[in-house]
């Protein structure tokens, strides 16, 4: 079985394992881009930081993490990941919910023009 893989316009995102509960995806995010500004009805988060510095942005505080650090997204939680370094930033996403599907995304800010749910 062929794991799931996609382009986007801040960078890539490239499944790793998935099953009933949870998905685990790699995620890479281009020099000076950031992913949408979004919430969740279905999962929670939890981002491992492989390479790279990560903004995090979660219900409005701003965390930066480093390799080794960890980022929690609660169940419903406004965030944002960005990277303003000029390396590629790369993590891990846990996912964990009763549903992980890639339509659970409210997006409320884009830089891409994609401001509708997906």
């Amino acid at each position: 079985m062929a794991l799931e893989s996609e382009d986007r316009p801040w960078g890539s995102w490239h499944v790793i394992d998935v099953d009933h509960g949870y998905k685990v995806k790699r995620i890479h995010v281009n020099p000076g881009a950031r992913l949408s500004y979004q919430t969740h009805e279905h999962r929670s988060e939890h981002w491992v930081v492989v390479f790279g510095i990560a903004t995090c942005l979660i219900d409005g505080v701003t965390t930066m993490a480093g390799p080794g650090h960890t980022i929690d997204v609660p169940l419903g939680a406004k965030h944002r990941l960005a990277n303003e370094s000029t390396e590629e930033l790369v993590i891990i996403e846990v996912q964990r919910g009763a549903y992980t599907g890639e339509d659970d995304i409210c997006r409320l800010e884009d830089d891409y023009g994609r401001n509708e749910v997906v």
